[in-house]
């Protein structure tokens, strides 16, 4: 890559060299959104602005990517993966200034042996071999999982991705619009997906730049945490404020569940924290059916009574004979 044909990630976001990584993630976002092809469909300066942000993102979000982004300008890609012939992976060239040269292979000409565009007298550069051989990286939720053995030449490509769904599109499947290096593409969730389920999309993995094969890409999901619904295994649990005489005299109450409200009843002296099971109502089973919803009963006091509220609540304590704290006059320390 020649000099002029560099790219400035930290411009393309627009942030800083000194951006944290939550200052990257949230330039990436802000981005994202704007020139996202759902968006802007039909648009070509921005689904290319897009693939150009997410390429950024990839380089900046990731530690290691990063710090040969910012060590070796235009060369990182190809220090940070290797070249035939080995040497140039695992180099410490801190501080090394690689825009004298014109291409990479001038620097590795000059670094075994070659003539490059200066003499050696010029220059100085101190560096190390490293002996490891794997490498990581990250796009947004994206994590590459590349191996290569320099010995034999065995290179595997797979690659993992983290996808991140609301339990509404997770429980009645959907069709997502992915974007990962520069490649948009669609995979379809089926319904009751999990925190945990793993797909398996065949052929969109790195590339093997060996064989020119490319990898699997795996697709683990992860379900947004939800306000009112937490999973138990495969049900789901809810909690419900119920007032006091509804606790003390029963009632018929309206309760979410995933296909919409249901009446529930709840029986005189219902309990503050005992639950009610609603069959049939949690998440999809992967063995077909659905879980239950566990509805867990909160006994609400009110913060506000009316004048009339207030003289019954004090005339049901003047003639109450029910005393939940008889046991505690048995305890002896």
């Amino acid at each position: 890559m020649a000099a002029t044909d560099f790219k400035d990630y930290y411009a393309i976001l627009g942030i800083s060299k000194t951006a944290s990584p939550e200052e990257i993630k949230q330039a990436f976002r802000k981005l994202a959104r704007k020139y996202h092809p759902d968006v802007n469909p039909d648009n070509k300066q921005a689904e290319a602005k897009f693939k150009e942000i997410n390429e950024a993102y990839e380089v900046l979000s990731d530690p290691d990517k990063r710090k040969k982004y910012d060590q070796f300008g235009q060369y990182w890609k190809q220090v940070g993966t290797g070249t035939p012939g080995g040497g140039a992976a695992g180099v410490d060239m801190s501080g090394f200034d690689f825009s004298q040269y014109g291409s990479f292979n001038e620097f590795l000409n000059e670094l075994f042996g070659g003539s490059g565009p200066r003499s050696s007298s010029q220059r100085t550069s101190s560096y190390r071999t490293s002996t490891s051989r794997s490498s990581s990286s990250s796009f947004g939720n994206f994590s590459d999982m590349g191996f290569t053995d320099m010995g034999t030449g065995t290179v595997t490509q797979d690659r993992e991705a983290v996808l991140v769904l609301p339990l509404n599109e997770a429980f009645a499947g959907v069709q997502k619009r992915l974007t990962l290096d520069n490649e948009i593409f669609n995979v379809r969730i089926p319904a009751g997906a999990k925190t945990g389920t793993k797909l398996r999309l065949r052929g969109k993995g790195n590339l093997n730049p060996m064989t020119q094969q490319r990898g699997d890409l795996y697709l683990r999901v992860e379900l947004q945490p939800h306000s009112f619904w937490q999973f138990e295994g495969d049900n789901l649990v809810c909690e419900v404020p119920i007032t006091p005489d509804e606790a003390v005299l029963g009632a018929t109450i309206d309760v979410p569940t995933l296909d919409g409200n249901v009446s529930v009843k709840l029986p005189a002296g219902v309990r503050s924290g005992q639950s009610l099971r609603l069959r049939g109502k949690g998440w999809p089973l992967a063995k077909g059916g659905r879980g239950d919803q566990l509805v867990k009963v909160a006994i609400a006091s009110p913060k506000e009574l009316t004048q009339q509220e207030r003289e019954y609540y004090e005339k049901i304590r003047s003639i109450r004979t029910y005393n939940p704290r008889s046991h505690l006059e048995q305890i002896k320390f």
